[in-house]
């Protein structure tokens, strides 16, 4: 940690040639993030005669990633995002050049005195729960609210046809799985064959997709507010109902079904994303990327198992995601697919 203390120093001193007598002091490694390395510290410096105090959150691309993400479009979606009121840190600095951290990183203000809970916690929330799940889908609705063109991110991200949404996502991710699998995935192929003969009517716009918006991946403080959406290294234009079919994926919620993210009833939590969104769930559609979540989480755990298996990345995370998840989505996918059998078949 000295070593990455002591060059993020120079960095910053480089960066901000008005600070003399750079310090980075409190360096720690945050676990649990699966493609990028987060550091949390805390930089002092002299300016005008005054000593100067900010905390800060460094994120460096790993040697080896759960899943392959661009590090520039996490930090162009907080730069787009923090002057819209969802709440994202502010970023800061964004740099490419390998001579500093031997690998790309970004960094972006901390925000203290919050949390991030467990995904796989039973009672995430606990009585912080009703609070927080109003904030929580309205939150997811107002991203979707937004224009990506008017917030800056129209050129930036790749602008699929709307008919087009779901076959790209659905090739990427069954490429993952054909490439990274260790095992026969029939359960996920059989999903997959499913969802390539029944597309899910087309958005009536694109929309910011987050791409991981679920529990775990915000913070909040000790009054249940939330604070910061994190973890946008996966965001895209694309279908809304993406994201929300994946922040009322089973896996967030304990495989409770009717309660997403563990914090409000799913009907309850829909009615609050099409409010703020202004956008209405199409039933059909809906379902569909329901469906897709569960082939799309398959995807990122047997990635997981195979990075773990290999060694390139042993964080008890990737373990963990490649035992318990592949196991609760194969379930929860079998389920779903035999009800689909029935209802068709009656």
């Amino acid at each position: 940690m000295e070593e990455i203390a002591e060059k993020f120093a120079a960095y910053l001193s480089h960066k901000m040639p008005q600070a003399s007598a750079m310090v980075v002091e409190g360096i720690s490694r945050i676990h649990g993030g699966a493609s990028r390395e987060t550091y949390r510290l805390t930089a002092r410096w002299q300016e005008g005669g005054k000593e100067v105090s900010r905390p800060l959150i460094l994120r460096r691309d790993p040697v080896a990633s759960l899943i392959e993400t661009e590090r520039d479009l996490e930090f162009n979606a907080y730069r787009a995002f923090h002057p819209t009121g969802v709440p994202v840190p502010e970023p800061l600095f964004l740099e490419t050049d390998e001579k500093w951290l031997e690998r790309s990183f970004f960094v972006m203000e901390q925000i203290e005195g919050c949390q991030a809970a467990s995904p796989f916690s039973p009672d995430p929330y606990g009585e912080l729960a009703p609070k927080i799940g109003p904030q929580f889908f309205t939150i997811l609705g107002k991203i979707a609210a937004q224009d990506p063109g008017a917030i800056g991110l129209g050129e930036s991200m790749e602008k699929p046809a709307p008919e087009e949404c779901w076959k790209r996502e659905l090739d990427y991710w069954e490429g993952e799985i054909d490439k990274d699998t260790l095992i026969a995935q029939p359960i996920a192929k059989g999903a997959i064959r499913w969802l390539r003969r029944n597309p899910p009517p087309p958005p009536k716009e694109l929309r910011v997709v987050h791409g991981d918006y679920r529990t775990g991946n915000f913070l909040f403080n000790e009054a249940g507010e939330i604070k910061s959406i994190l973890d946008w290294e996966m965001c895209h234009l694309g279908d809304p109902l993406e994201d929300l079919a994946w922040a009322c994926d089973p896996l967030w919620a304990f495989e409770n079904e009717e309660k997403p993210g563990g914090l409000l009833p799913r009907a309850e939590a829909l009615k609050l994303w099409e409010e703020a969104s202004g956008l209405k769930v199409d039933p059909k559609a809906f379902a569909w990327w329901e469906i897709f979540a569960m082939v799309k989480g398959l995807a990122i755990w047997i990635s997981a198992g195979k990075e773990y298996q290999a060694g390139n990345n042993t964080d008890p995370v990737m373990a963990l995601s490649s035992w318990y998840c592949t196991d609760v989505h194969n379930r929860l996918l079998s389920k779903r697919m035999q009800e689909i059998a029935e209802e068709e078949a009656a």
